[in-house]
């Protein structure tokens, strides 16, 4: 999935003697952290927000975090080239869509760069600020207004304050080893495949 982010982050490197300073880092090591990270299995949320002339803009996002319950904030990491992101910050608002164990074909959808990705799914806005709510594959969805971001690498740490809360009820669909746990290798490999075919 191209923008499930958790595998991307940067990382502390520990070089023995003779290493070479910066081959690990943009080499081997960053495969192997990239490796060790997709092995982690996260919940999948579609990050979601709405530009200046009211055109919807989304994408598929595994790396999100509690921060804190006072207040009640969250945490998104975005590619820094995202145009999801472009947005978000324009408008200074976003949503998080929690997607349940349904949404498998929507989270492939919103991992590619299809540019029809909120004609292919059923959605409406959210009660306070009028965001994209992907009501027919999240089980809950949450208003936030951007407290801070912190540029890291080739990614921006969004944090969210949470202002408004939809839960309803679901089983959480969950990523890890380049695959959504519980479907059959064969589904997984057409997810695989349904993917490359639209990036």
């Amino acid at each position: 999935m191209r923008h499930v982010n958790g595998d991307r982050t940067g990382t502390a490197v520990l070089r023995g003697p003779g290493a070479e300073p910066g081959a690990e880092e943009n080499g081997g090591t960053s495969l192997a952290f990239r490796d060790f990270m997709s092995s982690y299995f996260t919940g999948v949320s579609i990050v979601t927000a709405v530009d200046p002339s009211g055109r919807p803009h989304g994408l598929t996002c595994s790396s999100l975090t509690s921060v804190t319950l006072s207040p009640p904030t969250l945490q998104v990491c975005l590619e820094s080239r995202s145009g999801t992101l472009a947005a978000l910050r324009a408008q200074g608002t976003f949503a998080v869509n929690l997607l349940h164990q349904g949404g498998t074909g929507t989270a492939s959808v919103f991992a590619s760069t299809r540019p029809d990705r909120f004609e292919r799914t059923a959605w409406r806005p959210t009660p306070t600020y009028g965001l994209p709510w992907l009501h027919d594959d999240a089980y809950a969805v949450a208003e936030c207004e951007i407290a801070e971001t912190v540029v890291i690498g080739d990614h921006v740490a969004v944090f969210g304050r949470v202002m408004s809360v939809e839960n309803g009820v679901g089983r959480p669909l969950l990523y890890g080893r380049r695959g959504f746990l519980g479907l059959h290798p064969t589904e997984a490999a057409e997810v695989r495949g349904a993917e490359a075919g639209s990036r």
